[in-house]
């Protein structure tokens, strides 16, 4: 017998792959961004060596800063930490901004003759004198504010000066620290204002720790009764403040170990009660 042809098998078609659940197929891209392709397109940045700018960067913890900065910062750390006596502590507390205002404008007012100002003066008067328009021996000196450690001193003694201006930042302090005490026992008002340079500026010097006014003008007394009347309360009459001690100012750190312990002593005490 002869065996019948059997057709041959055709391989099974390669199943198609599977989509993930939720997955739709990729839209095609819109007209309108293919028309407008330009509107959107990428600018990606490279930050290699001479290529796009660095973003900003804190880099002050990175720093080593000089040896000097570093014993400016030392010094002021440690000034608030340590306890300051009342006698130093007295020369934190200068005036506001608008005392300080109102002071510098009345003291501009008597401010001295520069070098140039004075030669100026003598020559004419000298010049005056020889015409016969002038008597030489009477002088004709301008008011103005007296400066010097030392000539203040004698003008606090001898109850002349009727204001004394005392800068804050005076290095070393123990050249003023005395004055306050002694223009209280003399009862002569003083301030304390913020920066000897403005006060030099004031003289025409670089620094001036000391000012002291003996006399102005008619016009300008009341408004000198004004200052002196705020001087003697806020700094010769305030005995709370001047027994103030300074300082003793913890870190960050540590005020917050001390207020965390104080809620904790309140929570118990609220607790038993």
């Amino acid at each position: 017998m002869k065996k019948s042809a059997v057709p041959a098998k055709k391989a099974a078609p390669a199943p198609k792959a599977s989509k993930p659940a939720g997955s739709k197929g990729k839209r095609p891209a819109s007209a309108f961004h293919k028309e407008h392709a330009h509107l959107f397109p990428k600018t990606p940045r490279s930050f290699g060596i001479g290529r796009a700018v660095q973003p900003v960067k804190d880099l002050s913890r990175f720093v080593r800063w000089p040896r000097y900065v570093r014993i400016q910062r030392q010094r002021a750390i440690l000034k608030k930490r340590l306890k300051v006596p009342p006698a130093i502590n007295q020369f934190t507390r200068a005036i506001d901004k608008n005392q300080a205002s109102t002071l510098f404008r009345l003291l501009g007012h008597y401010r001295p003759e520069s070098s140039e100002e004075k030669a100026k003066r003598l020559k004419a008067r000298a010049e005056a004198g020889v015409k016969g328009k002038a008597d030489i021996s009477k002088t004709d000196k301008p008011m103005f504010v007296k400066y010097g450690l030392n000539h203040v001193t004698q003008l606090v003694e001898a109850k002349k000066a009727k204001l004394v201006v005392i800068a804050h930042d005076v290095d070393p302090i123990e050249l003023v620290v005395w004055l306050p005490a002694l223009c209280r026992k003399m009862d002569v008002p003083y301030l304390i204002v913020k920066s000897k340079a403005r006060l030099g500026h004031l003289v025409h010097k670089k620094t001036t720790s000391v000012l002291a006014l003996t006399e102005v003008r008619k016009e300008d007394a009341a408004k000198l009764e004004q200052i002196v009347a705020n001087a003697r309360l806020q700094f010769n009459d305030n005995v709370a403040e001047r027994r103030r001690w300074g300082g003793g100012i913890m870190g960050n750190k540590a005020q917050a170990v001390i207020k965390k312990r104080e809620r904790q002593i309140a929570r118990e005490a609220a607790g038993k009660a």
